[in-house]
């Protein structure tokens, strides 16, 4: 009779063989896959997609027979090697970068930040162009964003709009490094520094960005992370908030993301403390039981133990995944640029133009490497053709393509409505000739480490067959 570890051992040695045979159009471009189908014109070319190969399923099915499946060991060992990564205090997992945002604006109204905690009325500076969950959060906990505008060279918030938007009741900002790119971040930093605010970065799009030489990501109070499959490692589903120094934080937001409880016990431990019945917090009597006393008013937001297990396999293939990215946008960005009179094509923060060699710099002494998410093609005013009618083209030769997200968000039907309803529930602080102008100008095409040569050359062709038939 075989031994559970033998039976184990071999379960997981066919789940390695199943998944060589099954799942070969999922493996890293750079791996060979002999059985990998791409068909010019009838295979879809995503924009982004699940990139794994065997080692992940065999992790996730490894952790499935242990059946832990509430966050344990994997899940520590995956929050350990992301702060170690981006060079962080700490990491707190969680089931979404959505839910990651909600987490980490929760965490500034927590009754012990003392002074420093911000009440509903607060204002929070963020930018009009983007991912709606950047935003919600905000209004979902009684704040109030202050927008300001987008560069729509760069899709980052104009920097330089800042302190014009501040305002007595301003307290934090929240911004995302977009499509990879970077925000202005000694700009910004230097602006949260000054006034004493909060800073959380979205970082979502832009896992393994650097700016000069750091990581993005670590350098607000707090950052956020998604690993839903087109972002940069996945857990199926899934986010992070990053503590990045403030360990205080670390608690704060492990309680809204547990039911909003006070006590600090990993799941299935007692008396971390050592104090469990020994508390005296609220009006509860003095001894109540520690893991049942609640100092937020939280959620329940974690993720699976399995799912941890597949994020420290894709951890390790991270740095491999960034040069993907960076040289599928360096492919393209060649391929494409004698379509600069139709297209503009987006420039990192600092850069003062794109040369066959790279980039050139400003003076300012800054520099980025881009972990890019997409890449973005603006269509020009004079271009002989508009945006959707381009996306629609792409569609039809079914080539993965998206909008900048939300667009300029105050145009949603969400906010025109709370606009009518609640006036004074978000402010306008400039005007939004950007973010209109990536709303009606930009999409984004895909950079993912899935990405062949054939299929990006036949990216390349779809592109400038189309541009050639309208010229």
């Amino acid at each position: 009779m075989k031994s559970p570890g033998q039976l184990k051992a071999e379960i997981l040695r066919l789940t390695r063989e199943y998944s060589d045979l099954v799942h070969q159009n999922n493996r890293p471009a750079d791996e060979p896959a002999p059985l990998r189908q791409f068909v010019p014109g009838q295979s879809v070319v995503p924009y982004a997609g699940r990139v794994f190969n065997a080692d992940e399923v065999s992790a996730a099915v490894s952790s499935m027979l242990d059946f832990w499946l509430t966050l344990g060991k994997e899940g520590e060992a995956f929050e350990d090697g992301l702060a170690r990564y981006l060079g962080v205090k700490k990491s707190v997992l969680c089931n979404s970068g959505s839910s990651a945002n909600l987490l980490a604006v929760s965490a500034l109204s927590s009754p012990k930040l003392g002074s420093r905690r911000l009440l509903p009325g607060d204002e929070i500076i963020t930018a009009a162009g983007g991912f709606p969950t950047t935003v919600a959060p905000i209004l979902q906990n009684g704040f109030v964003p202050v927008f300001i505008d987008n560069d729509p060279a760069t899709l980052n918030a104009r920097a330089g709009q800042l302190e014009g938007a501040r305002s007595a009741k301003t307290k934090a900002v929240l911004m995302a490094h977009t499509l990879g790119n970077p925000f202005q971040l000694a700009e910004v930093t230097a602006f949260c520094k000054k006034h004493g605010l909060w800073l959380i970065e979205d970082n979502c799009d832009a896992l393994g960005c650097t700016y000069d030489g750091k990581f993005t990501g670590s350098f607000g109070d707090l950052s956020t992370q998604s690993f839903y499959p087109p972002h940069h490692l996945t857990l199926g589903e899934g986010g992070a908030v990053n503590i990045v120094d403030n360990i205080k934080l670390k608690v704060i937001v492990e309680s809204f993301r547990d039911w909003g409880r006070d006590c600090w016990c990993a799941a299935g431990v007692d008396n971390t403390c050592g104090r469990r019945f020994e508390w005296h917090l609220g009006e509860l009597p003095k001894g109540y039981d520690h893991k049942y006393t609640y100092s937020h008013l939280g959620y329940n937001l974690k993720p699976l133990d399995p799912q941890a297990a597949i994020g420290r396999v894709q951890l390790q293939k991270l740095p491999r995944f960034v040069q993907a990215r960076i040289d599928n946008w360096n492919y393209l960005r060649r391929a494409l640029r004698n379509l600069e009179s139709v297209f503009d094509f987006m420039l990192p923060n600092h850069a003062a133009a794109w040369t066959e060699n790279g980039f050139t710099w400003d003076d300012s002494g800054h520099r980025t490497v881009c972990s890019w998410f997409g890449f973005m093609l603006r269509v020009k005013p004079g271009a002989p053709f508009g945006k959707t009618e381009f996306a629609r083209h792409l569609d039809l030769h079914k080539i993965g393509n998206r909008m900048l997200f939300g667009g300029n968000l105050l145009r949603q039907p969400v906010l025109v409505q709370l606009k009518k309803d609640r006036p004074a529930a978000f402010r306008v602080a400039a005007d939004m000739t950007g973010a209109d102008q990536i709303m009606n100008e930009v999409l984004f095409i895909g950079t993912y480490p899935g990405l062949t040569r054939p299929m990006l050359d036949y990216v390349v062709e779809v592109i400038q067959d189309f541009c050639r038939a309208k010229a």
